[in-house]
């Protein structure tokens, strides 16, 4: 049975259009019209299972997600939201979900299943030690495959990393892949879309949020107090999407790897 098909058994509809979308990393993503008006985004993929529980986890915290609409055999039917440009109203409602998803505290840090960026494997284990977390399961992955002298400074870094970061911080539910892209402005409303989730220090969502742009002021009156010394931990948590990147996308992103490994002097 076709993808459409499934669809239409599934929903209750024919398809009347389908287009694909950008942006489909993990899975293909289209954009479905149903002959009954309705309007669905649809993931394909081997992740959209684990998709959809990230999904219903956030959602059971309070967080604005897409509605799953329905799950199954690598298909995942989300509610349709129609995006805007971010408003300072539309900042200030992120900085509240979020807040809103990292109040809920896991057991320990990590998740119960790994996940994956395209080829990069995302170890998720549970760990009681936060600097032991970031170190094994998203530091010292990489270092197989880096040059060299690369992997000798994030080796370094990764037994210092408990003069970095703090023992044992709250364990809150993270999105875990927090860039602006992964936020859906609709009007005053914002919308937290393909997670990568797991329970870890909130500050890592904050520092992907910063990493390629910077939120509007409103984004920081929605979301709580920071901690003490959150600038000095920003790189450590930038430096996994920059690794993350260099794998994924090529020697382009050595600088930025560099450039973190500078600013923590490692």
């Amino acid at each position: 049975m076709t993808w459409q098909a499934r669809i239409a058994k599934a929903l209750g509809a024919t398809i009347s259009d389908a287009r694909p979308l950008q942006g489909g990393d993990l899975s293909q993503v289209f954009r479905v019209e149903l002959a009954d008006g309705r309007r669905v985004a649809v993931k394909l993929g081997a992740l959209v299972g684990a998709e959809a529980r990230m999904l219903a986890a956030m959602q059971a915290s309070g967080a604005a997600v897409p509605k799953v609409i329905w799950s199954g055999d690598g298909l995942l039917c989300l509610e349709w939201l129609d995006e805007t440009q971010p408003s300072p109203d539309g900042w200030q409602a992120l900085g509240e979900t979020l807040a809103r998803l990292h109040a809920v505290r896991g057991p320990r840090y990590g998740w119960d299943a790994d996940y994956a960026f395209g080829r990069v494997r995302i170890a998720n284990a549970p760990c009681d030690s936060w600097p032991d977390f970031w170190a094994d399961r998203r530091l010292m992955p990489f270092v197989p495959d880096l040059p060299a002298p690369l992997a000798r400074r994030i080796e370094a870094l990764a037994l210092r990393l408990p003069e970095h970061l703090p023992a044992s911080p709250a364990p809150a539910l993270l999105h875990g892949d927090l860039w602006t892209g992964n936020a859906l402005f609709a009007g005053d409303q914002a919308y937290l879309i393909d997670p990568a989730c797991y329970h870890g220090h909130d500050e890592v969502d904050l520092a992907m949020l910063e990493l390629f742009g910077r939120p509007d002021a409103g984004f920081w009156a929605g979301y709580h107090a920071c901690d003490p010394g959150r600038e000095a931990r920003r790189p450590v948590y930038q430096l996994w999407p920059a690794l993350v990147h260099l794998s994924l996308f090529g020697a382009g992103y050595r600088g930025l790897v560099e450039g973190l490994l500078d600013q923590l002097g490692a």
